[in-house]
């Protein structure tokens, strides 16, 4: 950077906020901001907006790259809360997935299904591990108040209120300097038990000695009532989101990556007065919000040269979730009948997990027949509506190191025959496992595509590739975790290392940011509308849709059916 401080102070501020980033956070502060009159730009690097919540094509055929199931989506839980308090329940629309079977555990050969119903997934894992009773009811009684606890805090109110927090938060005061592996070793000894209890680590994606409990518990917690998929992918929820912002005049600019952020030397501090895009255009406002990680935000827009020594040593400190792989693929074949349904795949050994997840964490991701976990799905058979009749998309995710694409880092976007030749036996590994799943599967493939941390990196712009935002470990989240309000005067900050990763904690995370702007709290963000109503359907069970979903799905049938015809008779 040769020019640190802008000089046109004198310019107006076009803007009243500018949002770097159009993932949930930056999408929900903006909807907060724009609704309570503020003139609001966002600004996305991608040509589409959303991050991780984005959907693409594939050949005409739709994938998200970070939406997987959402939980709590019953009327008063919080996600389902969140979406009518930003006045899009309307407009969105989830499948409930298997109720049976969610989350379905493959753990070497053994099988166990997570239930959508509390008492019955105790009572599951009762009937399967007798010598466990007491640990099993103990260990979730505590999972349960855990979760119930974090959902006060944003709700506090008043002095009263904030000195009885200490008494009705005590189980999450208690557990929260352990790590997962440590409490959950007090409760129960199995250890097939303890693998399925935490299967779910991919959705913090830490394994259980480095794992916080209390994380682990607020994803059990989110979970309890199962899963939920949203219609149409997580771009609908974008698209909701967009036009919801575009309806009180905000403006949401695509294509416009931001080079730095403009800052203004003040009396006491640097101040935040606008933005430089990569064009050289530059864009003023009062403040600046960034859904960017700390490490792009300050390290790449603001710059070291602007940090106090007390920032840069915790920017030193900072560790990144682990990166992935993702194998998106459209298949030819009737896969319900090869065994899978709406509910997910957690595949893994059957042996200690943080062994397996050391594994994972190698350099050499070739070493080895199969990769030591795998996240399996079939969005065709959660999002019913999407599927045509023959062809079926699924997604196989597996967490890596970002060492093991290190010798790319310097590759632009046209990729080198070394690394499209990795790429091939990368998905070669993938599809050992996927047999195994899916027998004849390789066979019946239309269409693939793997996504790698340099795929993160360039549409979602994350640090080496990171899809959790920060590390989820004991010193990254709660009190340790980054805050809304910067040093940096009229900077703040929203996202995934702010206060919750995943759909539904980086959405609150920009309600929170918002309200950190306004002066006001989080609920008085999300008040209660009841013209607003999210419409729910069962991915396994058609017999609850309306008559336009069951025409929309024959009309998508209809045209592929068509298609064939036009294409043997060119044959």
């Amino acid at each position: 950077m040769k020019k640190e401080f802008v000089t046109e102070t004198k310019a107006p501020n076009v803007y009243d906020t500018i949002i770097i980033g159009s993932g949930v956070g930056g999408l929900t502060s903006a909807i907060c901001l724009a609704r309570a009159g503020q003139k609001v730009l966002v600004l996305e690097q991608h040509d589409v907006p959303g991050g991780w919540c984005h959907s693409f094509y594939l050949n005409g055929y739709r994938f998200t790259p970070g939406v997987h199931y959402v939980g709590l989506m019953s009327p008063g839980e919080s996600s389902n809360q969140l979406y009518a308090g930003l006045g899009i329940a309307n407009d969105i629309g989830f499948y409930r997935m298997n109720p049976k079977g969610f989350d379905h555990c493959w753990i070497g050969d053994e099988r166990f299904n997570y239930s959508a119903n509390w008492e019955e997934f105790q009572q599951d894992l009762i009937a399967k591990f007798p010598h466990e009773k007491k640990g099993i009811i103990k260990y979730l009684r505590l999972v349960r108040n855990v979760g119930r606890q974090l959902q006060l805090i944003p709700k506090v109110k008043g002095l009263w209120q904030q000195l009885t927090i200490p008494f009705r938060t005590k189980h999450m005061g208690k557990y929260s300097p352990f790590t997962l592996k440590r409490v959950i070793n007090w409760h129960v000894k199995d250890p097939l038990l303890q693998n399925i209890l935490n299967i779910q680590f991919g959705n913090h994606g830490l394994p259980p000695a480095k794992a916080s409990f209390i994380m682990h518990a607020a994803i059990m917690c989110h979970y309890a009532e199962g899963g939920f998929y949203p219609m149409g992918g997580g771009g609908a929820l974008v698209k909701a989101m967009t036009n919801k912002i575009k309806s009180f005049q905000g403006t949401v600019k695509t294509s416009a990556s931001v080079k730095r952020i403009l800052l203004e030397k003040g009396i006491k501090n640097k101040k935040a007065v606008g933005v430089e895009l990569a064009s050289g255009e530059k864009i003023f406002a009062q403040r600046i919000i960034s859904n960017a990680d700390p490490g792009i935000t300050y390290l790449n827009l603001i710059g070291k040269e602007n940090l106090s020594a007390k920032l840069l040593k915790k920017l030193n400190k900072t560790t990144y979730s682990c990166t992935s792989l993702m194998l998106f693929l459209t298949v030819d074949m009737d896969v319900k009948k090869a065994g899978l349904d709406s509910g997910n795949i957690w595949k893994i050994p059957n042996q200690d997990m943080d062994d397996s997840f050391a594994d994972m964490q190698k350099k050499d991701i070739l070493e080895g027949e199969e990769f030591s976990g795998m996240f399996i799905s079939c969005t065709s058979l959660k999002d019913p509506i999407s599927f045509d009749g023959r062809y079926h998309t699924l997604e196989a995710i597996t967490y890596i190191h970002y060492d093991a694409f290190e010798k790319f880092k310097g590759e632009t976007t046209e990729r080198s025959p070394e690394y499209l030749a990795f790429k091939e036996q990368i998905i070669n590994k993938f599809l050992v496992t996927l047999e195994k799943v899916v027998p004849g599967i390789t066979s019946k493939i239309v269409h693939k595509e793997l996504g790698t941390p340099m795929t993160n990196e360039y549409y979602i712009n994350s640090t080496e590739g990171s899809v959790y935002g920060t590390e989820k470990s004991l010193r990254h989240i709660g009190p340790f975790a980054y805050k809304p309000k910067t040093e940096i005067e009229n900077l703040y900050m929203c996202g995934a290392s702010i206060a919750a990763h995943g759909v539904t904690g980086a959405g609150y995370s920009g309600v929170q940011t918002a309200a950190t702007i306004l002066g006001c709290q989080q609920d008085d963000l999300l008040k209660e509308d009841k013209t607003q109503e999210l419409r729910i359907f069962e991915a396994e069970d058609a017999s609850n849709y309306p008559d336009w979903m069951l025409k929309k799905m024959e009309v998508k049938k209809q045209r592929l059916a068509k298609n064939d015809v036009f294409q043997n008779v060119d044959k």
